[in-house]
């Protein structure tokens, strides 16, 4: 069955607009009014849809999922493309998340995220920009950004609340060190792609 294009509007600056909280949002979800797997975040209240991911995003996922997994610490986990609840009227959706196997996802908090990584292709300035404050602001301790197509990255320490104090680019023949998982190493142009 084909359905229609979600409905989409720009903001009507000015006028008052309805906030949602993340209960309503897994409400409306379990009533069928979204699908389970129809890509939106939560943005301070507002439904926020999801540009389609292409080719080179979901090579280098299904890549780095693998190389990761192999490469887990005992006492860590990952999750992929969840639903990262970050308050009531907030969540985002990132590639990789890393946390301890100790939480779980229900223990899953911007304090217990290890590691925050979004593979971007046609939503690269959103992820560098709005997405990367946003993290900063809930205090995500690191935040990889890579472009899928260059596979260049940007990696983002020391959150405030004005954004990340400390944000380095690397080249695809760096190796990407997480701060606080340096097992978890990689050099993505090392990595076979297909």
């Amino acid at each position: 069955m084909n359905r229609p294009e979600p409905i989409t509007t720009m903001a009507a600056e000015g006028l008052p607009r309805r906030r949602f909280t993340v209960a309503e949002i897994d409400h409306m979800t379990a009533l069928g009014i979204f699908e389970e797997d129809e890509r939106i975040e939560l943005i301070g209240g507002e439904i926020v849809p999801m540009m389609a991911k292409g080719n080179p995003h979901e090579i280098l996922k299904t890549v780095l999922n693998l190389y990761w997994a192999a490469r887990l610490p005992p006492d860590l986990l990952f999750t992929t493309e969840t639903t990262f609840r970050l308050s009531v009227d907030t969540f985002l959706e990132p590639d990789f998340v890393f946390y301890p196997k100790a939480v779980g996802i229900p223990g899953l908090t911007a304090a217990t995220a290890r590691l925050v990584v979004e593979l971007s292709d046609s939503s690269l300035s959103y992820d560098l920009g709005r997405k990367a404050r946003l993290y900063a602001g809930f205090g995500i301790a690191e935040l990889w950004v890579i472009d899928a197509v260059s596979l260049s990255t940007r990696i983002h320490r020391e959150p405030g609340s004005e954004g990340y104090g400390s944000v380095v680019d690397f080249t695809a023949d760096q190796p990407l060190v997480p701060a606080a998982l340096p097992a978890l190493a990689v050099t993505l142009a090392d990595l076979e792609r297909h």
